[in-house]
């Protein structure tokens, strides 16, 4: 009579299914590998981490680019001298959109909003949103000088006649527009830090504010931040200034920029008050 299987091996350790599994995995893995060697064996492989890839740019590529750079430098010259002739308007415009209900597909609600910034009083929130592909040497000294260092980088200004000159140079490059009170909030309290020293430092409380603006501008705490900047008041130079640029996310995931192949180019310039929503989806 044979001898029981369960008490030859009782004294060996289990091994889990899964390593197993694994273990297979390596060996068919390892297997394949070597067979490719075999059939060629100067063939490509995969680079190690750490190693760049080696990208070859067509001539077409540089051209393209080169006459981007040319038109965007005519377009700068001719907005500076002449001002914008389309896209822009001197008076407040209104628009409409609908906004259904998730619950109930026929309770549609109609809103107005101003579609642009001709006017506003309180402040304007302006996203940089093309990287240095194809930028003149004009556009990035603008860009420099609003603090808009990088891509998807966010600052505070205030409207006028010459920041609006300004912007409508720019206006490839960025979005902008009249946020409201809460999302004003929103942006400082979830994504706001502090400049300190040329340090970059979270605004984890109140004192932060209260040591850099308290004494001469009489800010104390986030509120008052808040509402300084969105009203626009006599201390929003240096209010927008304590502000370290906001660190935005792409309004675009690697799903829609790799698969789909969205690009930029389709979203920017004046916003108005529909600068909210854009906003939302990047903070």
């Amino acid at each position: 009579m044979s001898e029981d299987p369960k008490k030859k091996y009782a004294h060996l350790p289990l091994v889990p299914e899964t390593t197993l599994k694994k273990r297979h995995d390596l060996d068919d893995l390892a297997r394949k590998r070597a067979a490719a060697n075999e059939e060629d064996p100067h063939r490509q492989r995969k680079l190690g981490r750490g190693k760049k890839a080696v990208y070859v740019v067509k001539p077409e590529t540089f051209i393209s680019r080169s006459r981007s750079k040319r038109n965007h430098v005519i377009r700068f010259n001719r907005v500076m001298k002449k001002g914008m002739q389309k896209r822009a308007s001197n008076k407040p415009e209104m628009a409409t959109k609908e906004i259904v209900d998730p619950n109930d597909e026929n309770n549609i609600t109609t809103i107005k909003y101003q579609s642009n910034s001709a006017g506003a009083k309180t402040c304007v929130f302006v996203i940089r949103v093309r990287d240095e592909t194809g930028l003149p040497l004009k556009i990035l000294h603008v860009l420099k000088n609003l603090r808009l260092n990088h891509n998807h980088d966010g600052v505070f200004v205030k409207y006028d006649d010459i920041m609006r000159k300004k912007l409508q140079c720019i206006e490839p490059w960025i979005i902008y527009g009249i946020p409201s009170k809460a999302v004003v909030a929103d942006l400082i309290t979830r994504r706001g830090f502090g400049t300190v020293e040329d340090q970059r430092v979270p605004l984890s409380d109140n004192v932060t504010i209260e040591k850099a603006l308290g004494d001469e501008h009489n800010l104390i705490c986030v509120e008052d931040l808040v509402h300084e900047v969105y009203n626009a008041g006599p201390s929003f130079e240096a209010a927008s200034q304590f502000i370290w640029p906001f660190l935005l996310a792409d309004s675009k995931s690697n799903f829609q920029r790799r698969t789909l192949r969205l690009k930029d180019g389709k979203e920017y310039g004046d916003q108005g008050e529909g600068i909210d929503e854009f906003i939302k989806q990047v903070l």
